[in-house]
């Protein structure tokens, strides 16, 4: 069964059933190595054809949206609170700004 959604102006397809993981044949001591062969990287020119999503806004997920929206890529970062900022650890003294260690921000 596939049903399709709609985030933010796009349409993904969910489908129910078997999740391939993708995993490369052969031995776990060489699965990383084949992996890494065989990725595909994106082209700068591509990185807003690709959507991330983060959950959370705490510091690991606000911390990821930011690098990957400095990136380049669309992200769409979901959290369950009223608002992103009533997060424990954004709302805590220096925030995201301590973690990314921003020097042009004058802290």
């Amino acid at each position: 069964m596939t049903d399709t959604i709609q985030i933010a102006g796009r349409t993904i397809q969910v489908t129910e059933g078997k999740l391939d993981a993708k995993v490369p044949d052969g031995p776990i001591e060489k699965k990383w190595d084949k992996h890494l062969m065989d990725i595909k990287l994106v082209n700068p020119a591509n990185k807003r054809k690709f959507t991330v999503i983060v959950v959370g806004t705490g510091l690991a997920g606000a911390s990821a949206a930011a690098s990957m929206a400095e990136l380049g890529y669309n992200v769409l970062n979901f959290c369950y609170q009223d608002s992103p900022r009533r997060a424990h650890s954004v709302a805590a003294q220096g925030g995201i700004n301590a973690a990314k260690d921003y020097h042009e921000d004058g802290d």
